[in-house]
């Protein structure tokens, strides 16, 4: 007798929850499993741009662990929100938008590309991690560097090229 779909399905994603429940027929113990089904109602788009439809219009969507990144990006997932500069000491709040089109944009540094001033941070931070691969095992290029952050005028000049502070000593 060949295997029943549902049975090949169980090897294959085994439920995270079985109902059975046994039943007495004709003298014969017989197992009997309850589908679960859940639905559940929620808004989970936080802050949509454009208005949802009223909740009678809307209808279930089937989640799992294959179509819900397409499900998020459909939803329209964002959060807008003030949150203060702690960046800068004058007391101010920095606009934040954040798009959520797919599990991965919930990392920090993905979270941090969708904001101007921490992606500009990442980038510099990018930039230094190829500077010091470059200069691993490159005496000449260490050599330089230091002459050249050792001159304070030098120093100077790269910092105003840059457009950053020159350290103070």
């Amino acid at each position: 007798m060949s295997e029943s779909l549902q049975h090949k399905l169980d090897r294959v994603r085994p439920p995270r929850v079985q109902i059975t429940y046994d039943v007495e027929t004709g003298g014969a113990m017989e197992v009997k499993e309850l589908p679960l089904v859940v639905g559940v109602m929620a808004d989970l788009s936080g802050q949509p741009k454009e208005a949802l439809p009223g909740i009678k219009q809307r209808k279930f969507v089937p989640i799992d662990r294959d179509n819900f990144n397409s499900v998020l990006e459909k939803s329209g997932a964002r959060v807008a929100m003030q949150v203060p500069n702690v960046l800068e000491d004058d007391n101010t709040n920095l606009s934040v938008e954040l798009n959520f089109k797919d599990m991965t944009d919930f990392e920090p540094t993905n979270v941090a590309r969708q904001v101007p001033v921490l992606a500009n941070l990442l980038e510099m931070r990018d930039r230094l991690k190829q500077l010091l691969s470059k200069m691993e095992g490159n005496d000449a290029l260490c050599g330089l560097l230091d002459d050249t952050l050792g001159d304070d005028a030098a120093r100077d000049t790269i910092s105003k090229d840059l457009g950053v502070e020159a350290p103070t000593a």
